[in-house]
């Protein structure tokens, strides 16, 4: 069982208030980094010349890894767009991986065409990935070629905007569901995606942003204490996922129709022009 620990960081910013990307070989732990060269070995394998460049996010490449806990997400720029590679190989060699490397907790291959990440007018969440919160381990480096971000409402619009769609599918990954390891997955991906939309609801008023959960439901309780029993639920799913739907399900009913409501309320006042996409 993982305790709940008070780790991770709101992000650093510019003087102009642009996020810092604090991702860098430097920080990362030594035990990680034979996965990470199996990694790079894969996808240069497979790929070939279809291969543009290689990321490594998330807390692994900012220092606050935890070996045996941490996963791996791991990002393919590529020169080719999805539908035109052979992807056949990943579930495979995820399997094997997760076998073989005992100090991550799963590796995720993950696939995306150069051209439609260059494409940055409107945003979206594999630039910003890249530019604010990852190291390129192969490859030419892009982020010169991305925009900078800052902590605001158009952060919080990514969290917010489609959070009834993704319980609605949670919920229906659930119900019925006898795969106990499926189950556990559901679980860990939607509580995080409910612990940052939590930040999101706040992040007009504090102007800081964090991919890390604890900061994350630290923040949210200030400002909704009356939840924060709720939301130390949803970190604790998170971390420790259980494979009973219907308590799942339970939750997501209750506390996940709170975050919908309340969200409506944040696009009412931010992006009115999105607010259809939350109903389920």
């Amino acid at each position: 069982m993982i305790h709940i620990k008070e780790i991770g960081r709101f992000c650093e910013e510019d003087t102009e208030g642009f996020i810092l990307n604090d991702a860098s070989m430097e920080n990362i732990q030594p035990v990680f980094l034979r996965v990470i060269d199996k990694v790079v070995k894969e996808y240069r394998l497979h790929l070939k010349e279809e291969l543009h460049s290689i990321y490594i996010r998330g807390s692994v490449p900012r220092g606050l890894g935890i070996e045996g806990v941490s996963d791996l997400d791991t990002i393919a720029v590529t020169n080719k767009c999805m539908q035109e590679l052979d992807v056949d190989w990943v579930e495979k060699t995820e399997g094997d991986m997760d076998y073989r490397f005992p100090q991550i907790n799963g590796v995720e291959f993950s696939f995306y065409y150069i051209e439609d990440i260059l494409q940055t007018e409107t945003f979206a969440m594999i630039p910003f990935m890249i530019k604010t919160h990852s190291v390129c381990v192969h490859g030419e480096d892009i982020k010169g070629q991305l925009p900078n971000y800052k902590a605001d409402i158009t952060l919080g619009n990514e969290h917010l905007v489609n959070i009834g769609d993704q319980i609605r599918r949670a919920k229906e990954d659930l119900d019925g569901n006898e795969d106990l390891e499926d189950i556990e997955d559901c679980c860990v991906w939607i509580m995080k995606i409910i612990v940052r939309a939590g930040l999101a609801l706040v992040i007009e008023e504090e102007q800081v942003y964090t991919r890390d959960l604890y900061p994350a439901f630290q923040l949210f309780s200030r400002h909704y204490p009356e939840k924060e029993s709720d939301m130390k639920q949803a970190l604790e799913y998170a971390l420790n996922p259980v494979d009973d739907p219907d308590e799942l399900l339970s939750f997501l009913n209750e506390m996940g129709e709170w975050m919908i409501h309340e969200s409506e309320k944040w696009l009412h006042v931010y992006n009115p022009g999105k607010i259809k996409h939350l109903k389920i």
